[in-house]
C-alpha cells in the first residue's frame, strides 16, 4: 500500500475508533488506535476494521468480559481490554 494511502486509512480508522456512539467505547478504542495502528501490517488493519463495525454495545460487553466475545475477536478483544486498563472476570 502507497504510504500516503495507508496515511489516510489509518487516520480513517483512529477518527472511527474515537467518534463512536457510546462514549465507554471512545475511550478504550481511541487511545488503543492512536497508539497500536501505526505497527499494525494490512491484515490486521483489516482485521481491527473488521471490529469497528461491530455494534458498541456488543463491543462493550465483549471487551469488559460480561459476554464471550465471537472466536475470531476475542484475541484482538483481549489486547484492546488489556491496553485499556479494563479488568475482565476470570
Amino acid at each position: 500500500m502507497e504510504p500516503d494511502a495507508r496515511e489516510a486509512r489509518l487516520k480513517k480508522l483512529r477518527m472511527r475508533s474515537w467518534r463512536r456512539g457510546m462514549k465507554e467505547m471512545d475511550l478504550i478504542l481511541g487511545p488503543y488506535a492512536d497508539s497500536a495502528l501505526h505497527g499494525f501490517d494490512e491484515a490486521e488493519l483489516d482485521a481491527y476494521e473488521r471490529l469497528l463495525g461491530e455494534n458498541d454495545q456488543d463491543l462493550y460487553l465483549w471487551v469488559t468480559g460480561a459476554q464471550p466475545a465471537p472466536a475470531h475477536l476475542a484475541p484482538l478483544l483481549a489486547v484492546i481490554a488489556q491496553a485499556a486498563g479494563v479488568v475482565r472476570p476470570h
